[in-house]
């Protein structure tokens, strides 16, 4: 990721509407899957761990942290996280059979090798453990964002499953996310590549993160209910995929 907008992530995502909704998304697979609060849980791609410390406020116990930024480490060690490692999330140093879950939101796309970074993620989950997998949604989706976020590649739902079955992992749920916001997202990056040259790196970082507040409150309360809706209803398209899988 540019160091800049790493930067900008770190002071946005406490309040940005998008990391509040994806928080809020976790923790409600957390409670349909039955995740126990002493369950060793990692958390891949961790940011500058709000997720993590947001756990550890709710009770779970056992949380490991990694990312490959120092810089992201050290804000997860400020927030009370001691088991937080600077790591490739191609291969997690852990032994076979770690983890009850492991949670990897927005982090897979940024690995080079996907199919060898799932390989060695199951092979830290335990048997019967669950991960949880989301992931940007259709590569005709891509815009400056993928860019500025040294994305490889976007996924489709169907192609995200056949690659965690591939890994050896049982998929137990493939679907989309934040579906409310595909259609005009779709007509905007569309119209970006037919119409306008190709943006500054600074320009693309304010239009997705730095919000009139208003608006960030509006599209969380939005999301927030569509992550409601999807405990219900499986959607057929939107901008997040994700895939709940195990290990047999």
């Amino acid at each position: 990721m540019d160091k800049e907008y790493e930067s900008l992530y770190h002071t946005e995502e406490e309040t940005n509407w998008w990391f509040v909704s994806r928080r809020d998304m976790l923790l409600k697979y957390m409670d349909k899957y039955g995740i126990a609060k002493d369950a060793k849980i990692l958390d891949i791609g961790c940011g500058g761990g709000t997720f993590t410390a947001l756990l550890h406020d709710k009770g779970y116990t056992n949380l490991y942290a990694l990312d490959y930024s120092p810089e992201a480490i050290e804000q997860v060690k400020k927030k009370g996280i001691p088991n937080a490692f600077v790591m490739d999330g191609h291969h997690p140093e852990f032994e076979e059979n770690t983890f009850d879950l492991i949670i990897a939101s927005d982090s897979l796309e940024h690995l080079e090798h996907d199919e060898t970074a799932l390989k060695n993620w199951h092979h830290v989950l335990k048997r019967g453990g669950k991960a949880f997998i989301l992931v940007p949604a259709y590569n005709f989706l891509w815009s400056e964002h993928d860019d500025v976020n040294y994305h490889f590649r976007r996924y489709t739902k169907n192609g995200l499953a056949n690659k965690v079955t591939q890994a050896g992992f049982s998929v137990l749920y493939k679907g989309y996310n934040y579906v409310l916001l595909f259609i005009p997202t779709a007509i905007v990056r569309i119209a970006q590549k037919l119409l306008k040259p190709k943006r500054k790196k600074e320009d693309a970082d304010g239009q997705i993160l730095l919000l009139p507040r208003w608006v960030n409150k509006l599209l969380t309360v939005f999301q927030i209910a569509e992550n409601s809706l999807s405990k219900h209803i499986s959607f057929p398209f939107g901008v997040s995929a994700v895939v709940i899988v195990s290990k047999q």
